[in-house]
């Protein structure tokens, strides 16, 4: 029985010692503090929530509101204020680069924002219709400018006027023709026609001529004028 009850007192948790009891309160205090915290968090939301449908609602009834833009949020907060914009049946979006100065913006379903306005309100520029407008008449100007033109084929462009009515008081109106028909190439090329010869004689006539003129030379004879 001894043994036993000896196992039995062993195997039991010692009492705490002061150190442990004073860890133990510890815990107990951050505890209780961190449960006030949370709460106090979930209170917090519950009224931002409330704000912010406060504000939705304000927004759709104001029929001269389209749009509005609220103040930059955490990232909490942008949740909250999505979820109620959806209940709400609206659109909402959120802009910016850092986390701490991004914003929400929000529109009525009839008054989505295209494509264009988006990428404006990404890129940190303000919406102006009125130039988004101009500028889309340009785009489409454009594009019909270059359908038309792929329609009509190759342009084909021809000189103002002709160069011989220009340089006509300098030339004379017949000098191109007479050129042109001095530029014809020769059929017979490499044989000149006789009427095109200076020389009349036969090669055997000059070649005799030659000689003569050789002999006289050498004999110191004047040469006798040729007819």
């Amino acid at each position: 029985m001894a043994d036993l009850l000896g196992s039995i007192l062993s195997s039991m948790e010692k009492p705490p010692s002061l150190g442990d009891q004073e860890s133990r309160r510890k815990a107990r205090e951050q505890a209780a503090r961190l449960k006030k915290l949370q709460e106090q968090e979930k209170q917090q939301k519950v009224e931002f929530r409330k704000r912010m449908e406060k504000e939705v609602s304000d927004f759709i009834q104001d029929s001269g509101q389209i749009k509005k833009k609220f103040q930059p949020m955490n990232k909490i907060e942008r949740s909250i204020l999505h979820d109620v914009v959806e209940v709400a049946g609206l659109t909402s979006f959120s802009f910016g680069e850092d986390d701490e100065c991004r914003y929400v913006m929000i529109f009525k379903k009839e008054f989505a924002p295209s494509d264009e306005e988006l990428d404006s309100y990404r890129r940190g520029e303000e919406w102006d219709p009125q130039k988004a407008e101009e500028k889309r008449k340009l785009k489409e100007l454009a594009q019909r400018q270059e359908e038309e033109a792929a329609q009509q084929g190759p342009v084909v462009v021809s000189p103002a006027s002709d160069y011989k009515d220009k340089y006509s008081h300098l030339i004379g109106k017949g000098a191109a023709k007479d050129a042109a028909h001095m530029l014809q190439a020769n059929k017979t090329y490499g044989c000149v026609p006789v009427a095109n010869k200076r020389d009349t004689r036969s090669i055997e006539e000059a070649m005799n001529e030659i000689r003569a003129k050789k002999r006289l030379r050498q004999s110191g004879e004047e040469l006798p004028p040729t007819s």
